[in-house]
């Protein structure tokens, strides 16, 4: 319960902040176009061409926040937008990049306002104490027992 309790006063206030950032009612999404490496890049720019993903993408109402290419992955989108166009979102990638690419979608949020308030009000770092630590002593080893022979009467 105690845990609990603690999570909550720790991490609610950063996700109302979190949400406090997409006001406008807009929800990011991060999408991870993997590349297809049984195609050329050239095959992959045709089928891109012939689906008119490149003219057509994306819907209006969307807007790109970031496009990235990640060498050995493929293609990183960061979109931004209205709850009621991800259905047309959707259907962008599938009309335009299946085949070409396997597709992962991410919901996202925008972490850098939160990260410089708390990197702002972080308290500073202490410096360590430093301890002297004595050597240590070697522990002698235990003296061997004798072995005790019995021997017997006759």
């Amino acid at each position: 319960m105690k845990w609990t309790l603690l999570c909550w006063f720790l991490f609610v206030p950063f996700l109302v902040k979190a949400q406090e950032a997409t006001d406008d009612g807009k929800i990011m999404l991060t999408v991870i176009l993997r590349y297809d490496e049984s195609k050329t890049l050239d095959e992959i720019d045709d089928h891109l061409a012939k689906t008119g993903f490149i003219k057509n993408f994306p819907p209006e109402g969307v807007e790109i926040v970031s496009y990235y290419i990640v060498m050995g992955v493929g293609h990183v989108i960061t979109l931004k937008l209205p709850p009621d166009k991800l259905r047309e979102v959707n259907v962008a990638f599938e009309k335009g990049v299946w085949s070409a690419f396997r597709t992962e979608f991410y919901p996202t949020y925008d972490y850098v306002p939160i990260f410089n308030e708390l990197k702002r009000n972080a308290p500073s770092p202490q410096p360590q104490a430093e301890t002297t630590t004595t050597p240590a002593r070697p522990t002698p080893s235990p003296t061997p027992t004798p072995k005790r022979t019995r021997h017997r009467s006759s």
